[in-house]
């Protein structure tokens, strides 16, 4: 069965100028580069010069599989026969280029090979290793990731530019977008979820950028988030109780705080019974009810024409018969629609939103409502809010990489024009430690959240000792 896509790679290698030749209509399917996902010493003047030979040869050894084999026939394959088959391909050609390669390294020359033909080359080592979190890519020759909150090096390598261009363009066309220089920006996603944003020339001046928000496999839940700190028992109590009696909240946070991941733990307390319209630019929530409708934004075409906007899916999520509207990150004028959806028997709406502490996401929601164009106003705006929302959740990531629940306030109404609010639970912090890690404690700031009227309306009762100072958290 493998004899109708084999390929006879035995032969010498095309002459440089005539690989490059034969590379020119290859769009879709790009060339493997060197992957190492750890941090590794400068390489000795030997050891480079074999990597850029490796390096070239899977270019070549890449575009002449591309040529030769049938890949809609590999894919229907199972994977050990595909990567048998492509390992006795490698086998030949690395016998013909007299590459000096052990056991081990042959294996490995293989995956890479087989990652570049079916899946994101160079990227897929660190796609497939569980501690990464994020993937920061500037420009073909620099690539960072985050483990455990740090920033790290890491020596994956692609080709050329071209080389990592070809791995943009596979991952946006799945999604049915396109990005060049015509429309330079991009947010996308892959087939498992992990959140992608790229940026290429002109507006990338040093050549393309890419970062890759990895989807977690096992979502964090509210008990995980308290075993790792993020937050203390009695507060994610207060929290899983607020969303059973649909209260409304918000999570505020900067970028990488962990907004999403609480957002998907906190979702884990809605009732199965009801029926949730989760809007995104581009899904990535992990929602674990059976009655979910995903809704996700769309660019506008090459003409300019057919773009979907967040207000515009607010508005029809209103239309379906929601219970809830979770929106995945509120950041313009469907802010309006959202209060308004928060106010009309749509109560337990959650949605996250940009900014260092509660009073900064209460401004923001008020400028993000002003964008909207309609002659309201700042105390109607106020108002709206007030109405709406009766818990703000504040995020951080820390300098040592943790995140944490810096607060929980609660909103209580207006006084004159200005929203009221209350801090229920707050982390301080106490200094840094040698090693760098932010020392601090929560702690209960004596304040009783006003809703816990509504809780026990509804049977759920919390003890007094959870909001007193005196007891530790």
């Amino acid at each position: 069965m493998l004899g109708r896509f084999s390929a006879r790679i035995a032969q010498p290698p095309e002459p440089p100028d005539a690989a490059e030749r034969m590379a020119e209509p290859v769009a879709a399917l790009p060339a493997i580069a060197v992957p190492v996902a750890e941090p590794a010493p400068p390489l000795a003047p030997s050891a480079t010069l074999l990597s850029e030979r490796l390096l070239d040869a899977k270019v070549r050894l890449h575009r002449k599989l591309l040529e030769e084999i049938n890949l809609s026939a590999l894919e229907k394959l199972p994977e050990e026969e595909v990567r048998t088959h492509v390992q006795e391909l490698v086998s030949q050609y690395v016998v013909a280029e007299r590459l000096a390669l052990n056991a081990q390294e042959l294996s490995e020359f293989a995956s890479e090979i087989l990652d570049e033909m079916t899946g994101l080359g160079p990227l897929e080592p660190l796609l497939k290793d569980p501690a990464v979190n994020d993937i920061l890519i500037n420009g073909h020759e620099c690539v960072y990731v985050e483990r455990q909150g740090i920033l790290e090096p890491t020596l994956v390598r692609f080709k050329d530019e071209g080389h990592l261009l070809r791995i943009i363009n596979k991952i946006v066309s799945a999604v049915g977008r396109r990005v060049d220089e015509a429309h330079p920006m991009c947010d996308a996603r892959l087939a498992d979820g992990s959140r992608v944003n790229v940026a290429v020339r002109p507006v990338a001046i040093d050549g393309p950028l890419m970062s890759i928000r990895k989807f977690s496999k096992k979502p964090y839940n509210l008990n995980k988030l308290v075993e790792v700190g993020a937050l203390r028992p009695q507060m994610a109590e207060l929290l899983a109780s607020a969303v059973r009696a649909r209260v409304t909240l918000i999570i505020s946070g900067g970028t990488g705080s962990g907004k999403t991941t609480m957002l998907n733990a906190l979702s884990a307390f809605i009732s199965e019974k009801e029926r949730l319209i989760t809007i995104e630019d581009a899904a990535e929530l992990q929602l674990q009810q059976p009655h979910v409708g995903r809704m996700e934004t769309r660019p506008p075409s090459v003409e300019g024409r057919g773009e979907i906007r967040q207000r515009d899916l607010v508005k029809n999520a209103l239309r379906m018969r929601p219970d809830r509207v979770i929106l995945g990150e509120c950041r313009g004028e469907e802010a309006f629609d959202m209060l308004q959806a928060m106010n009309t028997g749509h109560e337990g709406s959650m949605a996250t939103i940009h900014a260092n502490t509660p009073r900064d996401a209460i401004s923001r929601l008020e400028q993000m409502v002003g964008m909207a164009g309609l002659p309201m106003t700042i105390a109607s705006i106020r108002a709206q809010i007030a109405a709406a929302i009766r818990v703000i959740v504040q995020l951080s990531r820390l300098s040592d990489g943790k995140r944490r629940v810096m607060s929980i306030a609660e909103i209580t109404g207006l006084e004159g024009e200005i929203i009221q609010m209350q801090e229920i639970f707050r982390f301080v912090r106490t200094g840094i430690a040698p090693d760098g890690t932010v020392q601090g404690h929560f702690q209960a700031t004596g304040v009783r959240p006003r809703f816990l009227n509504d809780l026990i309306a509804l049977g759920i009762k919390l003890p007094g000792s959870h909001f007193d100072p005196s007891q530790p958290l």
